[in-house]
């Protein structure tokens, strides 16, 4: 039932991030920020709940997320391609090199891996999304403020809604109190 309603959210998180891709906030100092990015942070650590399930879970919700962002935007929104084919890239991308990341890192503690994984995956994901969606449409002044601003505020999200204690529903309580783990994890 937990694992449902993880994969739920971490699809929900994606979709919503896809609705909201193309509008933004500017913010003082740091640029323009997608509204989508909000959403896209949570992505990152509830896909990284997932881990605690086994990888067959993480692959399977990449998988159900692909397909549903891909019909969310061919025949929902009728988004224009450069969005569909950017959005599918930079989360493929993205959530493999964050699965790569977080599965190396697996013998450490949840929120190490965590923000490591986030580490490599934010900026990823961040870029080859802005730049596959955007190139030719936006100038690369404007471009380069949304990576920036997005990686930023994606991490700190992120990595704020890692410590948030909804995000230990399921933890075993037989885990030593120093190393808090994800459902499912070996022992």
């Amino acid at each position: 039932m937990l694992r449902a309603l993880w994969l739920a959210a971490y699809v929900c998180a994606i979709l919503l991030a896809n609705v909201f891709l193309d509008s933004f906030i500017e913010l003082p100092w740091f640029g323009l920020f997608s509204i989508g990015s909000i959403f896209f942070a949570a992505v990152f650590t509830l896909r990284d709940r997932l881990h605690g399930y086994g990888l067959p879970t993480v692959y399977a919700a990449i998988a159900m997320a692909l397909l549903v962002t891909t019909v969310y935007g061919q025949f929902i929104a009728h988004l224009a391609p450069r969005f569909l084919l950017a959005s599918f890239a930079a989360v493929l991308a993205g959530e493999l090199a964050d699965t790569a990341m977080f599965q190396r890192l697996r013998h450490r503690r949840w929120h190490a891996r965590v923000l490591a994984s986030n580490a490599v995956s934010v900026p990823l994901d961040s870029t080859a999304f802005t730049l596959l969606a955007f190139a030719g449409a936006m100038s690369a002044y404007d471009m380069a403020q949304i990576i920036y601003a997005d990686v930023i505020g994606k991490f700190l999200i992120a990595a704020a809604l890692a410590w948030l204690p909804f995000m230990q529903i399921g933890r075993r309580r037989s885990a030593p109190a120093a190393m808090p783990v994800c459902p499912g994890d070996a022992s």
